[in-house]
């Protein structure tokens, strides 16, 4: 089983000068959302796939042995060359660690699986229970919103279900971070 993490509405943009709209479009959310999902040992034990899907419609895959830069700056740069480029490979390796692919996202999703979005607005469900109560044999879907304000629903017409993690808005990175976790307890994965 698979669990596929799809970042929306994120940071990305086709500016030559990435750190001139850093206020605007807010790319430390998506910076957060990965370091969190890419450090999990989920994603370390191959459990995890990633997409990213820009406010600009721009839908980019991200390998698992992406090792994400640590600071801001750096990770601007490299969405910048990755949307010049079109993909970043891998320095010491045959690998592609993120490239733009083509639209829409439900043709790389795996079929037949369920298809979740999250939002403060949705159905409130404890993530543990959510996760034991998912067919063991199937991968899942989860979107998360990557902007600062405003909802997803619109932006992920594929999901099933939209849920809520907490009682309480929560960032995307938290939200992130209490479902890998639920997943990663009810796998066993340490």
């Amino acid at each position: 089983m698979v669990v596929v993490v799809c970042l929306c509405g994120a940071c990305a943009t086709t500016c030559t000068d990435f750190y001139t709209v850093f206020f605007s479009l807010l790319p430390q959310i998506c910076h957060q959302s990965l370091l969190c999902c890419l450090d999990s040992p989920l994603n370390k034990a191959g459990l995890l796939q990633i997409y990213l899907r820009t406010s600009k419609n721009v839908l980019i895959e991200v390998h698992p042995s992406l090792r994400i830069p640590r600071t801001i700056k750096r990770f601007s740069g490299l969405m910048v060359q990755l949307l010049h480029k079109l993909r970043i490979r891998a320095v010491d390796g045959p690998n592609t660690l993120l490239r733009v692919i083509k639209n829409p996202i439900e043709a790389h999703l795996p079929p037949g699986c369920k298809k979740f979005v999250t939002s403060n607005k949705g159905r409130l469900v404890n993530p543990h229970k959510l996760v034991k109560a998912l067919p063991q044999d199937e991968p899942v879907v989860i979107a998360f919103g990557q902007m600062s304000h405003g909802t997803i629903e619109n932006d992920a017409p594929y999901a099933d279900e939209c849920l809520s993690f907490s009682q309480y808005p929560l960032s995307a990175a938290c939200a992130i971070g209490r479902c890998i976790n639920a997943f990663e307890n009810h796998w066993g994965v340490l």
